[in-house]
């Protein structure tokens, strides 16, 4: 019997006031897919992720992810967004930025052991656990990237969607994201949007 998809979208179409953005794009992402999504800046593939996490709503069409609306099922997705803002002076550790992941678990009490030891497991999914005391600010920007991959993560997602992930990192740095690519794609689906990022792990490009 063939799986449900996990992201199905039909004929969507969203504009910014007149300027329209997505007009009748439909796509289909399978379970464990790693599809990554390739385009120049201001060819709306931000505001697509955007409608697949529930941050927005399509203005036309449908989308369905993991078998219901968006907005239903957003404690399912994992999502690293792009150029996330933080603030270099901030006196936070690698740690507590990865159990920011776990905030919507938690809207209105501390942590428990489960969220730590979650956290950890994230930071071991992308080969950082030793890091997890360092200063968020002190890291260089491949392993900032990683340790927002490992927050999304921390959320125990089926669906992992990553927003230019391989921006301002070295090539030795984007190897180990194939690898941890490469594990997580066993288990999960995963969209990824970049310029010019293609590989041999990429089922779909679109």
């Amino acid at each position: 019997m063939n799986k449900q998809p996990t992201i199905e979208l039909k004929n969507i179409c969203f504009a910014y006031g007149s300027v329209e953005v997505l007009r009748d794009v439909s796509l289909t992402v399978k379970a464990n897919d790693l599809v990554c999504m390739v385009g120049p800046n201001g060819g709306g593939k931000t505001t697509l992720l955007k409608i697949i996490v529930g941050l927005l709503a399509p203005q036309k069409g449908s989308a369905k992810v993991l078998g219901k609306n968006p907005r239903q099922v957003r404690d399912r997705i994992g999502y690293m967004p792009q150029n996330p803002q933080h603030d270099p002076v901030f006196p936070i550790n690698v740690l507590e930025v990865v159990l920011m992941g776990r905030l919507s678990k938690h809207p209105f009490g501390p942590y428990g052991k489960n969220d730590y030891s979650l956290a950890y497991e994230a930071l071991q999914e992308v080969d950082l656990e030793e890091l997890a005391d360092r200063p968020f600010a002190r890291l260089s920007g491949g392993q900032k990237q990683r340790v927002l991959i490992a927050r999304a993560l921390a959320t125990q997602p089926e669906l992992l969607i990553l927003d230019e992930p391989t921006a301002n990192i070295d090539p030795e740095q984007e190897r180990c994201l194939h690898n941890i690519l490469h594990r997580l794609k066993e288990r999960m689906s995963i969209v990824m949007v970049t310029h010019d990022f293609v590989s041999e792990l990429v089922e779909e490009v679109v």
